[in-house]
């Protein structure tokens, strides 16, 4: 996954210049989203706020995210010791997904046309992030540097007009860190493509900005972060530290429980991982398909701890 993107919950504060229009129903709605059970639920609410507010990318934006959720949560796998979302087909249901990521961007361009604002850059670049991820969960890589760079680029654009635009430090912070962590052979690729280079250790500084001082993007941080330094550095505290907040305040979203799972797990810490497993295998979920693959997940990993014992 060259680059994985997604937005998250957090308290919509007036006082912030970039997101000061936004109403309640967004933090609701964000809610709905990485509570994890009924993403339908969000979805529902996205696409009234999409026909309350047409010109606004948000809407899609917000929709794109709860679907991406389904995606992520049926095409994951638990290998090597962790479930995660590594690799899919294409399947009919892509092509809604992409075209809302084509209609943030579309809606966003067309507003940077009257002003480029680093609102309006940062929807365009959401809308490429999106675009980007699910290309690198199905393998093609082209299409994923192509639309990841050019998600970069509006990211980047948007940080030198307001620096404190903290939710794009997690597309940049992503970038970063997954172009530090290419193989040889993609190294070469994005070599002969003319791809900027990036730092990891940069990104994990971005994300952490994202966490701390984002408005939208606190909880995509989280997540992501520990994420990647369970499965990129093998930092197996740090990103349970880092993944913990989560947990407590969706206790409900089986993704969350997973991930905990497999870090308590390298811990060495077994009846913390059986309990996070349990709790996944338990939760109800609305989207079956999503529902059965991830309970599935739930009960692979119970096996997998059980046979080696507590450590």
């Amino acid at each position: 996954m060259v680059l994985a993107l997604s937005l998250a919950a957090c308290p919509v504060q007036a006082q912030n210049a970039p997101f000061s229009w936004l109403s309640p129903e967004t933090t609701s709605i964000l809610d709905k989203i990485y509570d994890g059970g009924d993403t339908q639920a969000a979805i529902d609410a996205a696409q009234r706020l999409q026909q309350e507010n047409p010109q606004q990318p948000l809407g899609y934006v917000l929709e794109a995210e709860a679907a991406w959720w389904n995606i992520w949560g049926s095409a994951a796998e638990y290998k090597y010791g962790m479930t995660m979302a590594r690799h899919r087909g294409v399947l009919a249901a892509d092509r809604h997904y992409l075209e809302l990521a084509a209609k943030i961007s579309a809606l966003a361009e067309t507003q940077i046309k009257n002003q480029e604002t680093a609102e309006m850059l940062f929807f365009n670049g959401m809308g490429y992030a999106f675009a980007a991820r699910l290309y690198g969960l199905r393998g093609e890589n082209r299409n994923t540097a192509r639309a990841g760079v050019r998600a970069r680029d509006n990211f980047a654009r948007a940080i030198v007009l307001d620096p404190d635009f903290a939710d794009a430090y997690l597309g940049l912070g992503l970038y970063n860190y997954y172009v530090d962590t290419l193989s040889g052979i993609a190294r070469m690729l994005r070599f002969m493509m003319g791809i900027p280079g990036g730092s990891k250790a940069e990104g994990i500084h971005q994300l952490k900005i994202a966490i701390a001082e984002g408005i939208l993007t606190p909880v995509a941080a989280r997540f992501y972060l520990a994420l990647n330094l369970h499965n990129y550095d093998h930092q197996y505290k740090a990103a349970l530290e880092i993944l913990l907040p989560l947990l407590q305040k969706y206790p409900g979203n089986p993704v969350f429980q997973l991930a905990a799972g497999d870090l308590y797990a390298k811990l060495g810490q077994h009846e913390m991982a059986v309990a996070c497993y349990r709790a996944a295998a338990e939760i109800p979920v609305r989207d079956s398909e999503c529902a059965k693959h991830l309970h599935k997940l739930a009960e692979v990993s119970l096996a997998a701890i059980s046979s080696t014992g507590p450590r």
